[in-house]
């Protein structure tokens, strides 16, 4: 592992690190108008939520790195203390990025990149009709982190208004992560798209406490064939499973297996270790836990 002073970096160095360190990142599409009342729309990825109550997001265009100028969405939220924030989709992001194009003072991104503005009900800057969530918001501060190019100046925004396409909804009318199709920005040219794959669920226990990693046996503990992750999701369990269901679950067809095909203890343990770990990549954790305390009943019986 290699150390770096980033004190001994050049700024764009420093960020280059910074932007593959931390990623992906959310994207802040920032509708904004100036003093005259002309449209501006820019991508940020130094971007996020804050808090819910009051609902606040936060980005933060930074000061060029070139020539240490400020950003048209900047001085519009000095001059105005109005942005929209919108959301950008797989179906949009060719158009966004080419709305970070600097263009000179004035120019209309919305035309430029090809979007639709749509008027907002409690603020002036126009949202994006072709954006799956847009919220309007107040400026309520702007955090100032330095006067040197590459310094960021924080956007405080509180949310006074959403808009969401119900397209995007799923049958409880919360947001689905599939049908959103969210992107997120990485180091350099890399974008990354939230579908497919890339999705996954980790339960969390809100109000119950895992027994966690340090309180399994060390045997599993410190098993080479389980990892990290499966670690931690055994470690999540709120109990381990009663003796009489390890006993019921000993009678398994594919622990049967196991113990009758192996030659002795350790060769029926590692064997049960990839069965729970395979268990474990489809997320049947307490089954998992049945299957690796069959060992201590098989040693036990032996």
């Amino acid at each position: 592992m290699i150390s770096i002073d980033p004190a001994e970096l050049s700024t764009p160095d420093v960020q280059r690190w910074l932007q593959g360190m931390v990623a992906p990142r959310p994207i802040a599409f920032a509708s904004t108008l100036d003093a005259q009342g002309r449209p501006n729309l820019s991508p940020f990825s130094f971007f996020n939520v804050f808090s819910s109550n009051p609902p606040i997001l936060v980005f933060s265009p930074a000061r060029r790195v070139r020539d240490n100028t400020l950003k048209h969405t900047l001085l519009n939220c000095q001059a105005t203390g109005e942005v929209v924030i919108n959301t950008v989709n797989y179906a949009m992001v060719q158009q966004a990025s080419l709305a970070s194009c600097e263009y000179p003072e004035g120019v209309d991104e919305f035309v430029k990149a090809g979007f639709t503005p749509l008027p907002s009900l409690k603020v002036r800057p126009f949202r994006v009709a072709e954006s799956p969530v847009a919220a309007e918001c107040k400026v309520v501060d702007i955090i100032s982190l330095g006067n040197e190019g590459g310094a960021g100046n924080m956007i405080v925004c509180h949310v006074v208004q959403f808009h969401i396409d119900e397209r995007i909804l799923d049958e409880h009318g919360h947001i689905d992560p599939y049908k959103i199709d969210l992107v997120a920005r990485l180091g350099g040219d890399w974008y990354a798209r939230a579908q497919g794959d890339a999705l996954f669920e980790v339960p969390k226990p809100a109000r119950k406490l895992g027994i966690g990693v340090d309180a399994l046996p060390r045997v599993i503990r410190e098993s080479y064939i389980l990892t990290g992750n499966d670690l931690g999701m055994l470690g999540n369990i709120e109990t381990l499973p009663e003796d009489e269901a390890v006993e019921a679950y000993a009678t398994h067809p594919r622990v049967s297996e196991i113990f009758e095909g192996s030659a002795d203890g350790l060769e029926a343990r590692e064997r049960l270790h990839r069965y729970a770990a395979e268990l474990l990549s489809e997320s049947k954790v307490e089954e998992a836990w049945k299957a690796l305390l069959c060992d201590k009943l098989n040693r036990l019986q032996s």
